[in-house]
């Protein structure tokens, strides 16, 4: 299960999307989350799937890749789901004990739940296409306006970046002390839902050392190679757009006012 979480992974490989500015890809996420969020139904929603199948198969990751991201969310989506169909208020179809499931119930869980499901694939593209460097760079320099309101926009971005990059190393670093205590006879898949969660405490005294031991062994490389911050930093490839980013940048912002426009009809 740890290893299908696709969060904060990179897929290398050569693509139109793996080249855009990490800035353009940036702002596109932010309004494609917006845009998820204008739909209003389901007819809507075709914008949005036209848009991200294009993004897919431009970007060349792999569809059966990103859809394993969904399987450690799986609970989160069914409870978005049951939430929706069994509180919505309407016509009843079918009575569940003292739940009743009603027709507007049903039609919003699916609506919500392909919300979540859009939202997490899409999102993912970001992280999949764009690697730490260039993410890094791209939000200091979208952070730069900032400064002159004190903002610290390198370290936030240096931040980010490390906080979204360590997420596959933990998880890899959680599958390893798991193997290593069922080898000592620990069970973490029998039992009910509470006792699965009981089992995972052991989990953390190690992890926290283990998360503890890598920050530190960062923090030690990047002085000695006498990191200083942002201050009179140089880099080896300068951000700069081109027509590509400009392409994209229309085709998000057509979506972005086709939504707009079919909320306002």
């Amino acid at each position: 299960m740890l290893r299908d979480i696709t969060i904060g992974q990179y897929y290398p490989v050569d693509s139109i999307i793996h080249r855009l500015d990490p800035r353009v890809k940036i702002i596109a996420t932010f309004i494609y989350i917006t845009a998820l969020f204008i739909v209003e139904h389901f007819f809507a929603y075709g914008y949005v799937l036209l848009f991200l199948a294009a993004a897919i198969a431009l970007s060349k990751v792999p569809l059966k890749f990103m859809l394993r991201g969904l399987k450690p969310l799986f609970l989160i989506i069914l409870l978005t789901f049951g939430i929706n169909m069994f509180m919505t208020k309407g016509e009843v179809i079918y009575q569940l004990g003292p739940l009743d499931i009603t027709k507007e119930g049903v039609l919003q869980a699916v609506f919500m739940g392909t919300r979540l499901v859009l939202l997490i694939i899409g999102t993912s593209i970001l992280t999949l296409t764009t690697s730490p460097i260039q993410l890094t760079d791209g939000i200091e320099k979208l952070l730069n306006p900032f400064k002159r309101f004190g903002v610290p926009a390198h370290e936030l971005a240096m931040m980010m970046t490390i906080a979204l990059r360590f997420i596959p190393t933990l998880l890899e670093e959680t599958d390893k002390i798991m193997k290593a205590q069922m080898a000592r006879g620990a069970d973490f898949e029998s039992g009910n839902i509470i006792n699965r969660a009981k089992s995972l405490v052991p989990l953390l005294v190690p992890l926290f050392i283990s998360a503890f031991r890598r920050a530190d062994e960062l923090a030690m490389a990047m002085e000695s190679r006498c990191y200083r911050g942002g201050e009179n930093r140089t880099r080896m490839k300068e951000l700069s757009y081109h027509r590509r980013d400009m392409v994209a940048a229309f085709f998000i912002a057509a979506l972005l006012t086709a939504v707009t426009m079919d909320r306002l009809m």
